[in-house]
């Protein structure tokens, strides 16, 4: 009696364990596309007037709530995992720039009623989701150009440094970034953007999906996109960016897509350990205001 009981529990221990490794392997081939399937259903069904921005927020809140989540459960790294004393200030950047995002889509809609202005020829008969994607084309080779020049050129890399100063990398290093930054970064976009007339609800489209995009190439999560990392800058491959030696941070340096990178050669699948992250001495201080003026008061 007493030895069928000890086998009945251990095949259900077998059963147990053997249940926790699918939904370890499922949350490490599915959590990427599974949220962000989500993300373009939710996307795709906006509402045409009214409430656009506001459910296009709520979208973007729920998506980081379950990056967030997910890593806490599956982390790619453990020690990762414990708040430092970057946290705060992360908040506070997530907190800031989400909300300077919001307001530029909403001043790119004002800007557009108050000039009536109706662009060169925005194709505005395509499907609103395939016009989010036709203006993320352009988004996203202005956030790679300048992202690239501020590795190369100290008063960009001032700012851009505050991004790759934390020790660590989880879901709210996406919106770690010195909003003036993160505004030159999307500016170049937003202008031929502007020029086409492009309208203010497909680029917010995009911002939201690039939001929890960026929570996800951050993420501390175990999780994999099998050949699909060569076209999307994911987590497995953005974390080489992040190195602590500046010389071997030089690559992938795309936000969404990694095309750019194969175009012009700073494309790079890692072969070696990760090795710590950060910048080498860590020179950018670790509180929220100390970060938003540490690029006009060093000259690193």
């Amino acid at each position: 009696m007493f030895k069928r009981a000890l086998s009945r529990m251990a095949t259900l221990a077998l059963l147990v364990e053997e249940i926790a490794m699918k939904v370890s392997s499922l949350v490490r081939y599915g959590s990427y596309p599974g949220v962000m399937a989500l993300m373009l259903l939710g996307v795709a069904a906006t509402p045409e007037r009214g409430f656009a921005f506001a459910w296009l927020a709520a979208l973007v809140a729920s998506g980081l709530l379950v990056v967030a989540l997910l890593e806490r459960r599956f982390p790619f790294e453990s020690r990762w995992q414990a708040a430092d004393l970057d946290f705060p200030a992360d908040v506070a950047h997530a907190v800031v720039n989400l909300a300077v995002m919001h307001a530029a889509v909403l001043g790119f809609a004002l800007m557009r009623d108050l000039t009536g202005y109706e662009g060169l020829g925005w194709p505005g008969d395509w499907p609103y989701l395939a016009e989010v994607f036709l203006a993320g084309l352009p988004l996203d080779l202005s956030l790679y150009a300048v992202h690239r020049l501020s590795h190369r050129h100290g008063i960009l890399w001032r700012f851009h440094s505050i991004h790759h100063s934390s020790r660590r990398l989880y879901w709210l290093n996406g919106e770690r970034r010195h909003p003036l930054h993160a505004a030159l970064m999307a500016s170049p976009g937003l202008l031929v953007l502007g020029v086409l007339g492009t309208p203010a609800e497909v680029v917010g489209g995009w911002f939201a999906i690039l939001a929890v995009h960026l929570a996800f190439q951050h993420a501390n999560l175990d999780y994999r996109l099998g050949p699909f990392r060569y076209l999307l800058g994911v987590a497995e491959l953005h974390r080489w960016h992040h190195r602590e030696r500046f010389e071997d941070a030089q690559v992938n340096f795309g936000e969404f897509w990694l095309i750019w990178d194969h175009v012009f050669g700073t494309f790079y699948q890692p072969s070696a350990p990760l090795g710590p992250i950060g910048i080498e001495g860590d020179p950018v201080p670790h509180g929220y205001g100390q970060q938003i003026v540490y690029p006009f008061r060093t000259n690193i």
